[in-house]
């Protein structure tokens, strides 16, 4: 019955939530440590086994920022690219896994999942740029405009949909200021939190100049040795199917129907170009 379909679903999406942990470590310590396993620990939670397995750091700080990271990107809205796409393949009545991974091949895009990484990139070369000294707003918002007139993108600032600091970054900052303050590389960030976003406002070109998650995230990842790049979009589709899931879920639920994007003719789209 289709009343019940949400039964099942909640039985899968359940199950693809609590092993995606444990198949992302696996290929994680596959890939980078000759595949020396660190076994599931029953007796953590969620995101702390995930951190546990992972084997860079065996703080509780570092099970906390995991917990924190997995939380704030789990789904902040139904219109990013994995999460719609997995609401479509699953409005076609795919079940969890199909739609799950369908919103992960979208997540694998650089324009979506490539961010954090590429926002490290950029700290890590503003910081060889100061060749060891202490970062200052003056350096960093003449960085910025260099960077401008070469015609390339500040990487995490401005956002798609906000028009204000990303309330993700400041709980990232918040967990910083706390645990990694004396860090050089969050030193940087903080430079970067105080001088980008008045250098990107006198251009009035920029509706949002304020930082999002991802000019924070890499910074904490790195700060606990999670420093292969290359892991950290597999770390975010971790944290993406909380999110997904639960949307999967609820769909099944409230009966929502197939999703069928509008189309229009070519009369509609002369009509638009002459305007």
């Amino acid at each position: 019955k289709k009343q019940e379909y949400w039964e099942q679903s909640l039985e899968d999406a359940l199950t693809l939530v609590a092993q995606i942990p444990l198949l992302s470590a696996r290929i994680f310590r596959n890939v980078f440590f000759n595949g020396e396993h660190i076994p599931s620990d029953p007796s953590l939670d969620w995101a702390g086994n995930y951190a546990q397995m992972l084997g860079v750091n065996d703080s509780e700080a570092f099970k906390e920022i995991t917990r924190l990271y997995l939380m704030l990107h789990a789904d902040h809205e139904g219109g990013n690219v994995s999460a719609h796409t997995t609401h479509l393949v699953g409005s076609a009545l795919s079940d969890a896994y199909y739609s799950y991974a369908a919103g992960v091949c979208g997540l694998a895009g650089p324009l979506h999942g490539l961010a954090n990484q590429e926002c490290l990139a950029w700290l890590l070369e503003v910081q060889k740029e100061l060749g060891g000294k202490e970062p200052t707003k003056e350096f960093v918002a003449d960085y910025v405009q260099k960077t401008m007139k070469a015609g390339k993108v500040v990487p995490g600032f401005g956002h798609a949909v906000l028009r204000q600091p990303d309330p993700r970054y400041m709980l990232e900052r918040e967990f910083a200021l706390k645990h990694t303050k004396d860090d050089p590389l969050f030193k940087l960030v903080d430079c970067c939190y105080q001088a980008i976003p008045p250098t990107l406002e006198k251009t009035g070109k920029v509706k949002n100049p304020y930082p999002n998650v991802d000019a924070h995230s890499g910074q904490l990842m790195h700060f606990y040795n999670l420093k292969e790049e290359n892991y950290y979009t597999v770390v975010f589709a971790v944290s993406r199917a909380l999110g997904v899931m639960a949307q999967y879920v609820w769909s099944r639920a409230l009966g929502l129907p197939i999703e069928r994007p509008k189309s229009v003719p070519l009369d509609t789209l002369k009509a638009a170009l002459k305007k």
